[in-house]
């Protein structure tokens, strides 16, 4: 079986509960970026439910630099 490398990966989307285990931070910490803005988050339609695209998480991160010349 062939595996087509040029699709984009497929969305995970994650509680925030999951959310915050995989930052390694609280779940209020995770809705406190929601509501700031920092964290994108979508509703499901007609429920309370949160869901976060694992995506979005990976793009909010922003990289340390290392301080090394390059």
């Amino acid at each position: 079986m062939s595996v087509d490398i040029t699709q984009p990966p497929l969305r995970r989307w994650l509680s925030q509960q999951e959310a915050a285990e995989y930052l390694g931070v609280t779940d209020r910490t995770v809705r406190n970026y929601i509501t700031s803005g920092a964290l994108k988050a979508r509703r499901m339609r007609g429920s309370r439910l949160v869901r976060i695209d694992r995506l979005e998480i990976d793009k909010a991160l922003k990289p340390i630099p290392s301080g090394q010349a390059s």
